[in-house]
């Protein structure tokens, strides 16, 4: 069973893989650039630090008042807090401290408390020696450009994920329209070429019927049937591609005129029948030429499903009051579970001759034309499946 459409696409593929390559190598280099200003700001507190130890022992004022412009005022960016041996705060710098918090100097020690916590987490404190032995802590963590440029590269990573995302679609949709127009090209290119030999058949029943020498033959009203069945066949083909007119038609009738033809074209050993659970003028929205094709292409696939031999039940119900159901149970083989999705894939069949397209078709149908839906309300290996068409009324 290989589809004829298969569902790998070197192209999809090669977007998939340029996108990762791309936000790898930015990762990689925003990562070294990080790492790179992580240590340059680590020098620079580390140079704070020394500042703070020099002005211990400096020897003049005027040393102190260099150290003070040219050092301690000259970060800007880092956010430092300086704080004794017990960790209460001495003094604080790049802190961004709200209006409502700088003029009660209780909320600003919590704040500044809970930013030494966030610190911690970040850097290990660097230690100044105080005069009489103590201690001094220098907490600090990372600019807002350094925690910027460390979270830059997830971002642009994200944003280049959706654009692969929406190239893929794109080229997906791009690639299901232009497989579309073929569709329908070569349905309507059928329906034209259909039109020439019907025609003549038609003249030939026309000739027969008017023969007496084809009176009361039966086999002129059998061709009768055939080209009929040919016409119907040339309208369906011509409606794809075009919105369909649906009209509110007799929903048991309708299913009821499709089967009958079925029955008479198919295995006697396949028993049909239609049931309904309504009242039998209930109407629904269909094309019947379309709707007559889906009802053949599933009953056709259960005939084969089962090899000739078994039941086929096509039961109607309400759903609510707007939506009717037809679901159509088999007795045959029955779907397995990993398969349930590509049923309706083009291409998809179990017959060594099959083509996989009814189906496909009949969901076509059902979802696009006649705006309902088609889908395996259940199946069981080795006792049947059951296709369940959902119609407006």
């Amino acid at each position: 069973m290989i589809p004829i459409y298969s569902q790998k696409n070197r192209i999809k593929f090669i977007v998939v893989i340029i996108a990762l390559i791309i936000g790898a190598a930015t990762i990689t280099y925003t990562n070294i650039l990080v790492s790179k200003l992580s240590e340059r700001e680590q020098e620079l507190v580390q140079l704070y630090a020394k500042g703070l130890r020099y002005m211990i022992n400096a020897p003049s004022d005027d040393n102190i008042v260099f150290i003070e412009e040219e050092i301690l005022s000259a970060n800007t960016t880092v956010p430092v807090i300086l704080t004794d041996e017990n960790e209460n705060i001495l003094d604080s710098k790049n802190i961004d401290i709200p209006q409502n918090v700088a003029d009660d100097p209780k909320k600003v020690n919590e704040l500044l408390q809970r930013q030494i916590e966030i610190m911690k987490n970040q850097h290990a404190p660097i230690v100044v020696p105080w005069a009489e032995g103590s201690v001094n802590y220098v907490f600090y963590k990372d600019s807002d450009l350094l925690s910027q440029l460390r979270y830059y590269p997830y971002v642009q990573l994200m944003v280049i994920a959706c654009f692969s995302l929406m190239a893929y679609f794109a080229f997906s949709y791009s690639r299901k329209a232009e497989q579309n127009r073929v569709w329908v090209g070569l349905a309507k290119e059928t329906a034209h070429q259909l039109g020439t030999p019907l025609s003549s058949l038609m003249a030939w029943y026309e000739y027969m019927k008017a023969s007496p020498k084809f009176e009361n033959e039966p086999i002129v009203a059998e061709l009768w049937k055939d080209i009929r069945r040919l016409e119907v066949i040339t309208e369906r083909f011509s409606n794809i591609g075009s919105v369909p007119l649906l009209r509110d038609e007799n929903i048991f009738q309708v299913t009821q005129n499709a089967i009958n033809y079925l029955q008479n074209r198919i295995s006697s050993k396949v028993e049909m029948q239609v049931v309904s659970t309504f009242s039998p003028d209930i109407t629904a929205k269909v094309n019947v030429p379309l709707f007559d094709w889906v009802i053949e292409n599933i009953c056709k696939n259960a005939v084969d499903a089962m090899e000739g031999r078994g039941s086929i039940t096509l039961q109607l119900v309400l759903l609510g009051k707007s939506s009717i159901a037809i679901d159509i149970a088999d007795t045959g083989k029955g779907i397995p579970k990993s398969k349930m999705d590509s049923v309706f894939l083009p291409g998809y069949t179990t017959k060594k001759r099959g083509w996989g397209l009814g189906l496909a078709l009949a969901k076509r149908i059902i979802d696009n034309y006649h705006r309902g839906r088609l889908y395996v309300k259940s199946s069981e290996v080795g006792k049947g499946t059951t296709f369940r068409i959902v119609l407006n009324r």
